[in-house]
């Protein structure tokens, strides 16, 4: 009983924590007229949660052998309430953004040491197909969060939609605080902090360099300069320090296998495309067709079905079928769903999203647990527990790339379009009877523009799947696991 309770806990936390991600996505409108926000602003809601979860994925493991297993969840857990807390509190973006930033730093390591909670309260036997029922937990958290956040933000307001998650954490806390026995390493373990620190450095600085860019005018500011001095150096030693030193954080022989290099490649597609989707669809139904909070996050519901319910029928595929297929289908499928979402138009009802949705769902859902098969069946069982953390690392920093970098041309092509629709407009005082209606045909033309940004973006995310298809074809057929 102790450990179907101290498991069920586990599961809870990492549903919470990946629920919490996009958990604003469909009440952007609220946030963004309640504490002033700017439209570039809005995009950091996701990119400062999904960046600070990066910084601390790899460090977990590390922290609970160095300090403890149950002292170190525990301390992060009430760091993950202090940033609900704080989000609820902020009256400024700054401070709402600082608010996600501690939640995110928070759910990276929450995340990964609920995984070994769970792993732990299992049987040998059942360990190895545990992973799958984790993933599934983390999509459904991903893809339920928008519904929930819109239904309690339409009908409560936004800043009850983060209160959700306090008796959560409450009875995670309690359960974690009476059933966890402390575990802590025996020999203080090493770890590799330079090439974890350039990384870092290297990857904040590129994803600050795209957040402000647009705002600070790129390199007429001295900032931006910085920032991007930044990234070079902290990618540039983290090269070298690959290249030269003889242990880092990062085992070089993961490289040499095939398979596991051109998954983690597709994989960091799946997430670039994943969040940065959801990111786009909500914005165009709440902000550019008026559709209220509660019905924009009801159209993420397909994705999420079709998402959790392929993953889940992937598991009774027999071992027999080639699993290279299937990663064949997914990324098709992915593409496809895309390629429908060229297609939309101010003038559509709610079908064509929620049937495009639903389309990339199953593709994703297809795509992932084949992909992950075929990643691992080729590469040496003793490298698998490194292998897993760059695995998902690869889907996190594509998902804070592809928010940040679908958020920077959706501005771009907005003023480009804003312009070009505006330069049709003759001056004829006829034409401009008044003021008011000159304010109109703006609003008009900033939709119009707006809603043609979006599309573009969907065109980008399609295009990086069209660019890592051909990967499929030079992986090895897996080995199969009877």
């Amino acid at each position: 009983m102790n450990t179907r309770t101290l498991r069920f806990a586990a599961l809870l936390a990492t549903y919470m924590q990946s629920a919490n991600l996009p958990l604003p996505n469909a009440v952007l409108r609220l946030i963004q007229g309640s504490l002033s926000m700017t439209d570039d602003q809005a995009g950091w809601i996701f990119t400062s949660y999904l960046a600070a979860s990066a910084i601390t994925l790899p460090v977990a493991q590390w922290l609970a052998a160095r300090y403890g297993l149950k002292r170190v969840y525990q301390v992060v857990l009430a760091c993950f309430v202090l940033g609900l807390l704080l989000v609820t509190r902020a009256t400024t973006p700054l401070e709402f953004i600082g608010a996600r930033i501690v939640q995110g730093l928070a759910s990276g390591v929450l995340a990964p040491l609920s995984m070994a909670i769970a792993m732990e309260t299992l049987p040998l036997p059942k360990r190895a197909k545990f992973g799958a029922t984790w993933t599934a937990i983390v999509l459904l958290g991903i893809v339920s969060g928008p519904s929930i956040g819109g239904w309690v933000g339409e009908h409560f307001g936004w800043r009850p939609i983060f209160y959700l998650s306090l008796p959560l954490s409450a009875f995670i806390f309690l359960a974690m605080a009476l059933l966890l026995t402390e575990k802590k390493a025996e020999k203080p373990p090493t770890f590799d902090f330079f090439g974890f620190g350039t990384f870092t450095l290297g990857l904040i600085s590129l994803q600050m360099l795209l957040d402000r860019g647009e705002r600070l005018d790129w390199f007429a500011s001295t900032e931006i300069w910085l920032e991007a001095l930044g990234c070079a150096l902290g990618f540039y030693l983290f090269a070298v320090h690959v290249f030269t030193a003889k242990v880092h954080f990062l085992n070089k022989r993961l490289f040499d296998d095939r398979n596991f290099v051109l998954s983690t490649v597709i994989f960091f597609a799946v997430g670039f495309v994943l969040l940065s989707t959801m990111a786009l669809t909500s914005p165009m139904l709440d902000e550019i067709l008026g559709y209220p909070p509660d019905t924009t996050g009801a159209l993420t519901i397909p994705r999420g079905i079709g998402l959790v319910g392929a993953f889940l029928l992937m598991g009774r595929v027999p071992e027999r079928f080639d699993r290279r297929l299937f990663v064949a289908a997914g990324v098709a499928l992915v593409v496809y769903a895309n390629w429908m979402m060229l297609g939309y138009s101010p003038l559509m009802d709610w079908s064509p999203v929620a049937v495009a949705g639903a389309v990339q769902g199953i593709g994703i859902g297809i795509l992932m647990p084949a992909l992950t098969k075929v990643a691992f069946s080729t590469l040496d069982p003793a490298l698998r527990p490194e292998g897993t953390g760059l695995f998902n690392l690869s889907r996190v920093y594509g998902s804070t790339l592809g928010v940040a970098i679908v958020q920077l041309f959706f501005f771009n092509n907005t003023q480009a379009m804003h312009l070009a629709l505006a330069s049709n407009i003759t001056p004829y005082r006829a034409a401009m009877p008044s003021l008011q209606a000159l304010a109109g045909l703006n609003e008009m033309i900033t939709g119009q523009a707006a809603f043609i940004a979006v599309i573009d973006q969907f065109k980008i995310l399609m295009v990086a799947m069209l660019v890592v298809s051909p990967l499929v074809v030079f992986l090895r057929k897996p080995v199969p696991t009877y």
